[in-house]
């Protein structure tokens, strides 16, 4: 039952994310929805890094990644404020 809570706050906050990225053009609070949403494995989160399918592990990289990407794009949007 874990898992499934996981996964809707997992993709709610995605979805909150991408609005605020999209909609908003806010790319901090886009930055920080997608980094909390993090916090909610959409996998199983009692196995570990190493036992994880490649898949699993390149979603969650590319998702970090993204996060980075959107906290650079806030700091340079922001940079002549």
């Amino acid at each position: 039952m874990k898992t499934h809570f996981n996964k809707i706050l997992y993709i709610g906050f995605v979805f909150l994310g991408c609005f605020q990225a999209i909609v908003n053009k806010d790319y901090m609070q886009a930055a920080a929805s997608l980094g909390i949403s993090l916090a909610f494995d959409p996998f199983n989160p009692e196995q570990k890094w190493n036992d994880r399918p490649i898949w699993q592990r390149a979603i969650l990289i590319v998702h970090l990644a993204i996060v980075a990407a959107m906290f650079g794009l806030g700091i340079g949007l922001n940079d002549g404020k």
